[in-house]
Order: C-alpha cells, then structure tokens, then sequence
C-alpha cells in the first residue's frame, strides 16, 4: 500500500497528525499532495505539553513538518480492497528497467560545456 493511496482514500475521514515539534492535530482530511501537504477541517490542536487546546476551523500542513498520521480501520481496509495491477507490471512504474536511458547518451556528453577557446 502506498502512503498517498492511504492519503487520498482518507479524505473526508477523521485523522490525528502529530508534528515533529510535537503538535498535534485531529480532524477530517479534506485534501493532500503529491508532498503529503495536507488540509484538515474542525481541527483541535493540542500543544506538545498537552495542556493548551484549540478549536481551529481549517489548518494546512507540510507534509514535511509531519512526524506521524493516525488513520481509521477502516480506512486502511478500503485500501486493501483496492486491485494492486493499477500500478503496472511487476508493481514497478514507467520509469524503464537498468541501462535504459529512454534515447539519450549517457551523462554528461556535450552539454553545457560552453563553445571553448578558438571556434
């Protein structure tokens, strides 16, 4: 299962994220990227000490800032549903086996290697 699979299958489902500074954040995922950029709605924050609380209508995370997400069962059970030959053969992507250089010569060549002296 691929973490953005999880991700997309989860929206409009509660969630807990927890940040690296130690926030954390509950509430229904309303949408995320392709960088587990993530927006949440009727969000409570909850300070690292966990003393502090905040009713929040509406957040944005970086998926950067994100230490861990917590999701539903049921969530991770839609997922396993789904039919793993969407990914391709072999469950590799398009990107070509070793020593496929999709046409070009290898590195380097004649790029950017300016005009040189006398021409």
């Amino acid at each position: 299962m691929l973490p953005l699979s999880l991700l997309n299958t989860a929206q409009g489902h509660p969630m807990l994220v927890e940040l690296k500074n130690g926030e954390t954040y509950n509430g229904h995922l309303v949408n995320c990227d392709n960088f587990m950029n993530i927006n949440l709605r009727e969000v409570i924050c909850t300070s690292p000490d966990g003393d502090k609380f905040w009713r929040i209508p509406e957040i944005y995370i970086r998926g950067n800032t994100i230490k861990y997400l917590r999701v539903p069962d049921e969530v991770i059970d839609m997922v396993r549903d789904e039919p793993r030959h969407q990914y391709g053969s072999a469950g590799r992507g398009g990107r070509g086996g070793p020593g496929d250089r999709g046409g070009r010569a290898g590195r380097g060549g004649n790029r950017g290697r300016g005009r040189g002296r006398g021409q």
